[in-house]
């Protein structure tokens, strides 16, 4: 018997005896939407093929109609001397699944809020809350259709939170930057 057969067959005893295996780790620990609420700032340093790069880091994440926006920007020092400002805003709705959001950033033509289209090359946005974590995921399919899979997660800390980004692009080394965020007063 393969491997595969094996651990189909274990599965399917487990299944029977009512205990799941491959089950994802569920969110039912997951901490409301409306305690990421607020203003945060902060720094990260990053070493990326022998360059160091400083970056301020604000983020914002409100309630808005039907959901939540998560707004942030990122100034970027670099050695060299430039200096790079970005920033984005989204808004996300609820799903029929818990704790996973869907985001709204376009208009459809009878005026709601959608997601983008990825295969238009647009980023396609989502979110979910587990635990003390909310990501942020953002999947760009590149013109030969490659993908960049970008990933930011905001886990909540005693003071603030604490910043992870992930970016994974087909054929390249991954990237990734973290930082900590003070949470601002009201």
């Amino acid at each position: 018997m393969t491997w595969f057969a094996r651990l189909c067959v274990t599965c399917a005893a487990f299944a029977l005896a009512g205990v799941s295996v491959l089950a994802a780790p569920g969110n039912a620990s997951a901490r409301p939407i409306s305690d990421f609420y607020g203003q945060y700032v902060g720094h990260s340093v990053n070493a990326t093929g022998g360059e160091f790069t400083a970056r301020d880091i604000d983020v914002t994440i409100k309630p808005v109609k039907s959901g939540f926006n998560v707004a942030w920007t990122t100034v970027t020092y670099k050695k060299s001397g430039n200096v790079t400002r970005r920033s984005y805003a989204i808004d996300f709705h609820a799903t029929a699944r818990d704790n996973v959001f869907r985001s709204a950033m376009r208009r459809d033509v009878f005026g709601g809020r959608t997601p983008n289209d990825p295969m238009k090359g647009d980023p396609y946005v989502w979110a979910r809350v587990g635990g003390d974590t909310l990501t942020v995921y953002a999947l760009i399919i590149s013109e030969d259709g490659g993908y960049d899979m970008q990933v930011y997660k905001r886990t909540l800390t005693e003071n603030g939170m604490r910043l992870e980004f992930s970016r994974f692009m087909e054929g390249r080394e991954p990237k990734g930057i973290t930082g900590e965020l003070r949470r601002v007063p009201e």
